[in-house]
Formats: structure tokens, C-alpha cells, sequence
């Protein structure tokens, strides 16, 4: 029985651990529909969302803005706004390319060399295809805007993974040297 129980732990570490990779790739889709957006219709989206910042701060502050003035400051955080999503993105990509080369054992200086340059290649990918989208242009500028957001993710699944290794999956760890000695 003891067998039994080690076998499915096993089974479901080798059909689990590949799973591991499907957030990055749905990371990888949603940042590829958005650069897939003319440019109108991109920066209509981030307008909205710069209106909606701009209504909730005058709606939490209590400082009964008119129409204008909301669209006023809403311009004038729109540049900021998209670069935020820039950088939000990437630490997302980030997070989700880390983490499974951490569960498959790469760690320290590895992860952030594989997965940084992985998401820095597909901010340039990413770029490069905006090319071929109409109101849309390849910028450097944006692929270093986007790396900004990769180091943070990096080190946030780092310390993430370091601390659950010393103490949520520590008994785990404790179970199988024991099994050792």
C-alpha cells in the first residue's frame, strides 16, 4: 500500500510539472492579442482605463471633478498608464516563465539568465510583430520598459520558491531524508 501511495505521488509529479508551463503560455497569448490591436483601438483601451483611474481617484478623494477635468488628467496619465501595462505584463511573464524552470530544479543565477532572456526575446518578438499591425511600430524603448517588469517577477518566484522550501514544503523534504538515512 505504502508503493501505491509513493507511485501516484510520482505519477502526478511527471503529468503535473509539464502543466506547470500553461500560465506562461497564456500570458504569452493574451500579450500577443494585445499587440495584435491597431493602434486605435489600443489606445482607445488604455484611455478607458486611464478615464476609469482618473473617476475612481476623484470618486475615493471626494473631489467632485467635472467631465473636463477627468479627461484632462485622464490624458495626462494615459502615456504612464500604457507603460504600466508594459511593465505588468512582462512581470506577469515573468512570474509564469519562472516558475516552472524553478519546479524542474533551475535555480540562482540559471533562472534569472533562462527566464529573463526568454522574456526579453519575446518583448523583442512581441515588438517585431506590432510591426506588421496596422497604426502599430517596433520600439526598443518598449522592449526595455517591458524588462523592467521581468527582474522583480524573477526574484519575487525566487524568494517564493526559497521560502516554501524552508517551510511549507519542508516536511516533505524531511520525509525523504529520512527514507535516505
Amino acid at each position: 500500500m505504502k508503493y501505491v501511495g509513493l507511485f501516484v505521488k510520482k505519477l502526478l509529479r511527471y503529468l503535473l510539472k509539464p502543466l506547470s508551463f500553461v500560465p506562461a503560455l497564456l500570458v504569452m497569448y493574451m500579450i500577443f492579442s494585445f499587440s495584435s490591436q491597431d493602434g486605435a483601438q489600443s489606445a482607445r483601451l488604455s484611455r478607458q482605463i486611464s478615464y476609469k483611474a482618473v473617476a475612481v481617484a476623484d470618486s475615493v478623494l471626494e473631489k467632485d471633478w467635472s467631465e473636463e477635468q477627468i479627461e484632462r488628467y485622464a490624458e495626462r496619465i494615459h502615456y504612464y498608464v500604457r507603460k504600466t501595462a508594459h511593465v505588468t505584463e512582462y512581470f506577469v511573464l515573468a512570474v509564469t516563465v519562472s516558475f516552472p524552470l524553478y519546479v524542474y530544479g533551475i535555480r540562482g543565477m540559471w533562472l534569472v539568465l533562462l527566464a529573463g532572456g526568454f522574456c526579453v526575446s519575446f518583448a523583442g518578438l512581441d515588438e517585431y510583430h506590432q510591426s506588421f499591425v496596422a497604426g502599430r511600430g517596433p520600439s526598443a524603448r518598449d522592449v526595455a520598459i517591458d524588462s523592467i517588469g521581468i527582474l522583480p517577477g524573477i526574484i519575487l518566484v525566487r524568494i517564493t520558491g526559497f521560502i516554501g522550501r524552508k517551510t511549507v514544503f519542508r516536511p516533505l523534504a524531511l520525509t525523504k531524508n529520512r527514507r535516505k538515512g
